[in-house]
């Protein structure tokens, strides 16, 4: 299946301009050709799968349509400027809706705790739950504003492939105590238990373990504070369209059903990819979107790797896995009013649950859960009157000893998530209409993701910046990548980011070797 338009039509994309060929549809490959195509390359991106958005993509089914992967759109000036670049304005091409509240917190015991876009609001949450606690949560908010200048403005969108680029803002770090981890930095501010999770727990939704990595990702408070949290009707898969119709008006290709099996590298310079069914395109830059793990492992299997090799790669530490259930229910729309468009049902553990999960790669009985009822919100999503939902529930990867047979456990997982759901939604089951469920196992056959992670590498502070696969290749010259496994990482932010960090390297087409 082919998107494309003639690009004799489209100003700059002419036949004698250097190609460039992208491994991956993902959110991250099509900012990439976005921005290439922009600067008039021949842009042509590759994916084995039907429709552009990879992680980012939907799949409608008996009149759902379930978003796969990323629910929430925060910084949309990162989208705006993606935008300008090729001369459009995203607000004339997605409709994306302010949400408030963000999202609702419910523990165990009953007690919930609304995220709100009001700091107001917000102190007054702070205070019902737990009154001697204001003072450290304003601190936080301090702490998490500092992080943002520092970590956000001042690495996201730069190149980090050179070590100074990481040595420089150590001093910084430093002063920050960057070696903390976020959960350890709530725990300095705020008492209650509930709280310090409520302050910590955003590591998890980009595929970190808030026991572990860096309090620097306290700034992710500060984006929701000051950014807002947003949602595009359409979902994520509307942006993706989007963005493949820009592509294709530049005058790129994007063809679907087409599988990346290698990267050819010739004198240490990338040439081309093969696909799997052995045609080869030629190219003067290549970009992989494909995770870092299988662009290293597999598309670069038969080229000598002094940095990236299998062993290192094997050592990284990497995100853990997800289980999800799409499901429809009918006639449902006016029921569970507590059940907004975001909600988290945290279990009865958190601390225990992180060491289960990323540690000891144990799947426990108990669990935390995400709750997505995008229907409250968007018209498009189930038939009039009825819900489409998703749970997602964090879960260990495959690559720990004894890993869990997802073949064998689906069921009776989804039994113990369906029983956690009564909390919030009681008697969802006896309105089911339509479902579907992803394991570690189908990331790891659908989305080639090593180990059936569903964020790659994980971002703990020695894996970040400079300790993480860089946007430039050093293995080839030519080769750059882009999404969740390079600097600055997982999560709709980071993979957009990529390829701006991506365009800063990339040189003019002009100066591309013949």
């Amino acid at each position: 299946m082919l998107t494309r338009l003639d690009p004799n039509l489209v100003a700059g994309a002419t036949p004698a301009a250097p190609s460039a060929v992208i491994v991956g549809a993902g959110l991250g490959g099509l900012a990439s050709a976005m921005r290439l195509g922009a600067r008039g390359y021949r842009v042509t991106v590759l994916d084995r799968l039907d429709r552009a958005g990879g992680r980012g993509s939907s799949i409608t089914q008996d009149g759902h349509r379930f978003d796969l992967g990323p629910t929430i759109v925060t910084v949309p000036q990162i989208l705006e400027k993606l935008w300008a670049a090729c001369g459009r304005d995203f607000h004339a091409d997605v409709d994306l809706r302010p949400l408030d509240p963000f999202y609702t917190i419910r523990w165990p015991d009953g007690a919930h705790f609304t995220a709100r876009a009001s700091t107001e609001a917000m102190v007054e949450e702070v205070r019902r739950l737990s009154p001697g606690d204001v003072d450290g949560y304003l601190r936080f908010l301090r702490d998490a504003e500092r992080r943002y200048v520092v970590g956000y403005e001042g690495m996201v969108a730069e190149p980090m492939h050179r070590l100074w680029d990481t040595v420089k803002v150590l001093p910084e770090f430093g002063v920050l105590r960057a070696d903390r981890s976020i959960l350890g930095l709530a725990r300095a501010r705020v008492k209650d238990e509930r709280l310090r999770m409520a302050l910590s727990f955003h590591p998890l939704f980009i595929g970190g373990d808030p026991m572990h990595v860096t309090s620097m990702y306290a700034l992710v408070s500060h984006l929701e504070k000051e950014y807002g949290v947003h949602y595009a009707i359409g979902g994520v898969q509307a942006i993706a369209d989007a963005m493949a119709k820009i592509v294709a008006e530049q005058g790129g290709e994007i063809r679907y059903g087409a599988e990346a099996d290698e990267i050819l590298v010739e004198k240490g310079r990338a040439t081309g990819v093969r696909l799997t069914d052995g045609e080869v395109l030629p190219a003067r830059v290549v970009v992989s979107n494909a995770d870092a793990g299988h662009t290293y492992s597999r598309l670069l299997r038969n080229l000598p790797r002094w940095r990236w090799s299998d062993r290192t790669l094997q050592r990284k530490r990497w995100s853990m896995g997800l289980f999800v259930w799409y499901f429809g229910t009918k006639g449902t729309a006016q029921m569970w009013p507590d059940a907004g468009h975001h909600t988290i049902l945290s279990g009865p553990r958190y601390e225990g649950l992180l060491q289960d999960i990323f540690l000891k790669g144990h799947l426990a009985d108990d669990m935390s859960l995400y709750l997505h009822r995008p229907s409250v919100t968007d018209p498009t999503v189930a038939p009039e009157g009825d819900d489409t939902f998703y749970v997602l529930s964090p879960v260990p990867h495959l690559g720990h000893d004894n890993p869990v047979n997802w073949s064998g456990m689906r069921e009776s997982y989804r039994a113990k998530v369906a029983a956690e759901l009564q909390r919030i939604i009681p008697g969802f089951e006896d309105h089911l209409s339509s479902e579907l469920i992803f394991t570690p196992e189908d990331f790891r056959d659908r989305y080639l993701s090593p180990l059936g992670c569903g964020f790659s590498i994980e971002p703990r502070i020695l894996q970040s910046a400079w300790f993480r696969p860089h946007n430039v290749s050093e293995e080839a010259e030519g080769l750059y990548l882009a999404g969740a496994g390079t600097h600055p990482g997982a999560g709709l932010p980071g993979v957009i980011s990529s390829a701006e960090v991506l365009d800063k390297m990339v040189p003019d087409p002009a100066q591309v070797p013949a």
